[in-house]
C-alpha cells in the first residue's frame, strides 16, 4: 500500500528502529526490494535519484514504482532522492511520489535554507513530505564526486546540532539528512563516524534523521546510529554490487554460459539483490 514517508518514519522515530530506503533505477531492483519487504512483513521506501536519470528516466520508472507500491501487501513510500532542481521535484510530485528530497547541501547555508523552503512550499499542495540535507556526506572522486574529507571543514563534514535546529525551524522539513562521517559509494578508507553527533542532532531537532552513504559502516555502527536517532537509511551501492555478483555466479556455474539469456541473468540479479535487501532490513530493524 502506498503511504507517506512521514507515516513510516514517525513509527521508526518512536520505536528507535530504521527503515530502509532503496534506490531502484530498474524493474529488477524494484521487484527485489518489494519482495524482500513483503517476505519480512515490514514497510519500506522505494527511491529514485535525480542522478540516475541517465540510467532510467523518472517518467518511466516512477509510474512503475508507484504501481508496485500500491499493490504491495506492506506500507511503501515512494521518494525522490537527491533532487537538485525544483522542476525535477515537481515532476515526481505530479507523478504521485509521496515525498521528495531537495539536496542543496553543497550550497552556502542561506541558499540551502532558501531552496529548501521553496521545496516545502512546492510539496505542500500535494500533501507530500520533504527531506533536506545539512552538512556534507562525502562523495569520493572514485564515485564521481569531488569531496576530500581531509579538506572539508568540521562544520561541513559533521552536522552542527544548533545549525540543524535553526535550519529545521526555518524550513519546516519533515526529516533531515545529516553528516556524521559517512560516504557515498565504495570509499577508499573506512569512514570515521561520530555517532554521538546523531543523538545530539536528534535532541536538537526532534525529527526523524536520515543516513546517506552507509558504505563501509559496520553493522554495530549502523545499529548504534539508529539507536541514536537515524530513522531512514539510504541504501544502493551494496545492493547493486550484489546484483552484479549474482550474474557472475550464474555465469560461473553454467556449463555453456554463451547460451544464457538476458532474462535469466536479470532474474539472477534480482534474486541476489533481494537477499541483500533482506539482510540489510534485518540490520535496520534492530532497535
Amino acid at each position: 500500500m502506498l503511504v507517506r514517508l512521514s507515516t513510516l518514519l514517525q513509527k521508526a522515530y518512536d520505536g528507535h528502529f530504521g527503515v530502509g530506503a532503496f534506490n531502484t533505477p530498474n524493474l529488477e531492483a524494484v521487484r527485489a526490494v518489494i519482495a524482500a519487504a513483503e517476505k519480512r512483513g515490514e514497510g519500506v521506501i522505494l527511491q529514485h535519484a535525480e542522478l540516475h536519470e541517465s540510467l532510467m528516466p523518472l517518467e518511466i520508472i516512477g509510474p512503475v514504482m508507484l504501481a508496485v507500491a500500491k499493490a504491495a501487501s506492506v506500507p511503501v513510500a515512494v521518494h525522490l532522492d537527491h533532487g537538485e532542481h525544483l522542476d525535477y521535484l515537481k515532476k515526481a510530485l505530479d507523478l504521485g511520489f509521496t515525498s521528495v528530497m531537495i539536496d542543496a547541501s553543497a550550497k552556502p547555508y542561506e541558499d540551502n535554507v532558501t531552496l529548501t523552503k521553496q521545496a516545502v512550499a512546492l510539496a505542500k499542495p500535494y500533501e507530500a513530505d520533504v527531506e533536506a540535507e545539512l552538512g556534507r556526506v562525502i562523495r569520493p572522486a572514485s564515485g564521481g564526486g569531488t569531496d576530500d574529507p581531509k579538506h572539508l571543514p568540521p562544520e561541513a563534514a559533521y552536522t552542527d546540532p544548533e545549525a540543524a535546529k535553526a535550519f529545521v525551524d526555518a524550513t519546516g522539513v519533515d526529516c533531515l539528512a545529516i553528516a556524521f562521517g559517512t560516504a557515498h559509494g565504495v570509499y577508499e578508507s573506512k569512514p570515521v563516524l561520530d555517532v554521538n553527533r546523531v543523538a545530539e542532532v536528534r535532541e536538537a531537532v526532534h525529527l526523524p534523521l536520515v543516513m546517506h552513504g552507509g558504505s563501509g559502516v559496520t553493522d554495530d555502527e549502523m545499529q548504534k546510529a539508529i539507536q541514536n536517532g537515524i530513522c531512514k537509511i539510504n541504501y544502493f551501492t551494496y545492493m547493486s554490487l550484489a546484483g552484479g555478483a549474482g550474474v557472475r555466479n550464474l555465469i560461473d556455474s553454467t556449463q555453456n554460459p554463451e547460451s544464457l539469456r538476458f532474462d535469466q541473468m536479470a532474474q539472477a540479479a534480482q534474486d541476489a539483490m533481494q537477499a541483500d535487501v533482506e539482510k540489510a532490513m534485518g540490520i535496520f530493524a534492530v532497535s
